[in-house]
C-alpha cells in the first residue's frame, strides 16, 4: 500500500474501529473514517472524518467519488441488542449500508480492496452438548438470528461483487478502553440471558484491529477469516460475564445465566470456539491473552479497563435489554424474523 493511499474505515469510532484507526495512522496510512453527525469519535489528530449517513446511497456514493479509497474496511454495524429493538433500522445498516458501499466501490475506476466486518452469528445455534468441532470457514452457517442472517446476506453482497475482498468473522470482542455508561447497566443484563455454559470465543480488539491490518495488504484474498484469540481467549460465557463486572470493582453485580438445554439444538445464543489456526498463519494477530489484565500490576490501567471482558455482543443500546427478561432468550433469539431469512442462508 503506497503512502499515498487512502483508506476508508466505516465504524471508525466502534469497538474494533477505533484501534483500527489508530494503528493504520501510525503506520503512516492516511486514514478516512465515517461517523454519523451524532457521533464524537476520539481518533488520532490525523484522521479526516466523514460524516455520512451509510443507508444514504447518495451519500456513500459521492464520499467515495470524492475520496477514492484504495481500501474499505467496513465495520459499521447495529449489532444485538439494538438490531432485535430496531429491525428496520438495522437491516438499513447491517444489508442496506454495505450494498450500498459495495455498488459505490464497484463503479470506482480503480476498485478498492474490501474488508469487510462480519461475525460468528452466521453459523447460528449451537449446542456444546451435541457439537464438539471447532468454527471454520468450512462449518455451514446457519443462522438462527436477526444479526446472524443480516451479516450473512451481507457477506453474500461481498463475496458476489467481483471486488478484491476478505471478509473476517470476528468472535466476541473485549478491550481496555473505558467505552462503559456506568448508568447503564442493560448490556450485563442482556448478558445473563445467555446461557451460562454457551462456549464463547473472544479476541482482544488490539489483535482484531492487528487483523484488518494485515488483511489491507496479505496476498491472500477472497478468503473468509476467523477472528478469534488464542487458546487462552475460549471460555465460557459465565466466565466471560463475570470478568466483566469483575474488571470494574463490582463483582456483585454479576447475573447468573441459566444453563443451556443439552437436549436442544436451538436454545443456545450463536456463539462458539474458532479455528484460527489459518487466520493466524496468514494475519499473524494473535498477541494479547486473557491471562495479561489479570498479571497486571498496573492498577491505574485496571481502572480504567471497565470493558476488559465485554463482548461486542453485549455492547449496545439498552431499550432492547429492558424488556428481556431471562423467561424470553429463546423469543429474543428466534422470533426475529430467522426464518424469514433464508435468501442469507447461502
Amino acid at each position: 500500500m503506497g503512502a499515498r493511499d487512502s483508506v476508508l474505515v466505516t465504524g471508525a469510532y466502534g469497538l474494533v474501529g477505533r484501534p483500527v484507526v489508530e494503528r493504520l495512522v501510525a503506520d503512516g496510512v492516511h486514514v478516512v473514517a465515517t461517523a454519523h453527525h451524532t457521533v464524537k469519535p476520539a481518533l488520532p489528530s490525523a484522521t479526516e472524518v466523514r460524516s455520512v449517513d451509510l443507508t444514504k446511497r447518495d451519500q456513500v456514493d459521492a464520499l467515495l467519488a470524492d475520496v477514492a479509497p484504495s481500501a474499505i474496511v467496513h465495520l459499521a454495524a447495529c449489532i444485538p441488542p439494538m438490531c432485535y429493538a430496531d429491525r428496520a433500522f438495522a437491516r438499513a445498516v447491517n444489508v442496506d449500508g454495505t450494498a450500498a458501499l459495495v455498488c459505490a466501490a464497484s463503479k470506482m475506476p480503480s476498485p478498492p480492496r474490501f474488508v469487510h466486518a462480519s461475525s460468528m452469528a452466521v453459523y447460528g445455534s449451537r449446542n456444546p452438548h451435541r457439537l464438539t468441532d471447532l468454527l471454520s470457514p468450512d462449518t455451514p452457517p446457519l443462522a438462527s438470528d436477526l444479526y446472524g442472517c443480516h451479516k450473512l446476506e451481507a457477506e453474500n453482497i461481498v463475496r458476489s461483487s467481483g471486488l478484491e475482498w476478505s471478509i473476517l468473522r470476528l468472535s466476541g470482542v473485549i478491550t481496555l478502553e473505558p467505552l462503559v455508561d456506568y448508568g447503564d447497566f442493560d448490556s450485563f443484563y442482556f448478558g445473563a440471558l445467555i446461557p451460562d455454559d454457551n462456549r464463547c470465543h473472544t479476541v482482544d480488539s488490539r489483535d482484531a484491529a492487528a487483523a484488518f491490518a494485515a488483511a489491507l495488504t496479505t496476498d491472500s484474498v477472497g478468503e473468509i477469516f476467523m477472528i478469534g484469540g488464542d487458546e487462552s481467549h475460549k471460555r465460557l460465557q459465565g466466565e466471560v460475564a463475570r470478568a466483566s463486572v469483575d474488571a470494574i470493582g463490582m463483582p456483585a453485580m454479576a447475573l447468573t445465566g441459566l444453563p443451556g438445554d443439552p437436549d436442544s439444538d436451538v436454545d443456545w445464543y450463536p456463539l462458539d470456539w474458532m479455528d484460527t489456526t489459518r487466520s493466524q498463519e496468514v494475519l499473524s494477530f494473535q498477541r494479547y491473552s486473557t491471562v495479561f489484565w489479570r498479571c497486571s500490576t498496573d492498577l491505574s490501567e485496571r481502572s480504567a479497563a471497565p470493558r476488559q471482558f465485554a463482548t461486542r455482543s453485549r455492547h449496545s443500546a439498552s431499550r432492547c435489554a429492558r424488556v428481556c427478561t431471562p423467561a424470553n432468550v429463546k423469543f429474543v433469539a428466534m422470533t426475529s424474523e430467522a426464518s424469514r431469512c433464508t435468501s442469507g442462508r447461502g
